[in-house]
C-alpha cells in the first residue's frame, strides 16, 4: 500500500496559522492591541519567525470574523466602532449571554459545573494578585466555560464571536486592583443565579451582569 507523504511545511501550516490567530485574539482581548491599531504583516512575520503567508491567512480569518478590518490599500487594523455601533453590538451580546445562562441553568451537569467553578477560582486568584492580563484571560475562560455548558456549539460559537469583537473595549474597564476584585465578586453573584437551576433567575442575573459591563465599557470608550 502506497504511503501518503505530507510535507512538513503543509502539515505545519494550519497549526502555525492557528497559533498566530490565537495570539492576536489574546492580545486584542486583553487590550494589548487597541481598536484602530494597524497590524504590519512584515513585523508579525518576523515576530513569529514565519513567512508572510501564514500571517496573511491568520489576518484574513480574523477579518472574516469582524475582529480586524481591511482598509483598502492602507492595510489591516483592529476593528473600531462608533458608540452607536458598540451599543448595538453589546445589545446583541447581552441577549446571547442571557440565553446561554438560561440554557445552562436547565442543563448544567457536574462536569460543566466543575469547569465553571475552576474558571471562577482562577478569576479570584488573578484578581487578588492584581494580575490584570491574567484576570482578563481568566475572565474569558470563565465565560467560555458557561458557553460550553450550554451543550450547544452553535450558540457557543456566536457568543464567542461577540466576545472577540468587544474584547479591547471591555478590557479598558479594568484599570485598578479594585476593578478586578469587583468583577470577580460579581461572577459569584452570577453563578449563584445560574446554579439555582431557575432559568428565569439565571437569565436575569446574566442581564444584570452584562448591563454593568456595558455601562463601564461605554464610559471608558
Amino acid at each position: 500500500m502506497a504511503k501518503v507523504l505530507t510535507s512538513s511545511k503543509s502539515a505545519n501550516k494550519p497549526s502555525t496559522v492557528r497559533k498566530i490567530q490565537e495570539a492576536l485574539i489574546e492580545e486584542i482581548s486583553t487590550g494589548e492591541l487597541a481598536p484602530g491599531q494597524h497590524l504590519d504583516e512584515n513585523g508579525l512575520a518576523m515576530r513569529f519567525g514565519v513567512s508572510r503567508t501564514p500571517v496573511r491567512e491568520a489576518l484574513s480569518r480574523l477579518a472574516a470574523q469582524g475582529v480586524l478590518v481591511q482598509k483598502d490599500r492602507r492595510g489591516i487594523f483592529v476593528a473600531e466602532y462608533s458608540l452607536e455601533e458598540l451599543g448595538q453590538i453589546f445589545e446583541a451580546m447581552h441577549e446571547i449571554e442571557a440565553a446561554c445562562a438560561r440554557i445552562v441553568a436547565q442543563r448544567l451537569n457536574l462536569l460543566a459545573r466543575s469547569e465553571i467553578e475552576a474558571a471562577q477560582a482562577e478569576c479570584l486568584r488573578t484578581a487578588e494578585e492584581g494580575d490584570r492580563k491574567g484576570y482578563l484571560l481568566a475572565n474569558e475562560a470563565f465565560h467560555q466555560a458557561i458557553y460550553r455548558a450550554t451543550g450547544n456549539p452553535y450558540i457557543a460559537a456566536i457568543a464567542s464571536e461577540f466576545r472577540r469583537r468587544t474584547g479591547p473595549f471591555r478590557a479598558k474597564k479594568f484599570e485598578s486592583h479594585e476593578d478586578l476584585i469587583a468583577s470577580a465578586q460579581s461572577h459569584q453573584v452570577l453563578l449563584n443565579d445560574i446554579f439555582s437551576e431557575d432559568s428565569a433567575t439565571a437569565s436575569k442575573g446574566m442581564r444584570s451582569h452584562m448591563a454593568e459591563s456595558f455601562i463601564q465599557a461605554l464610559k471608558m470608550n
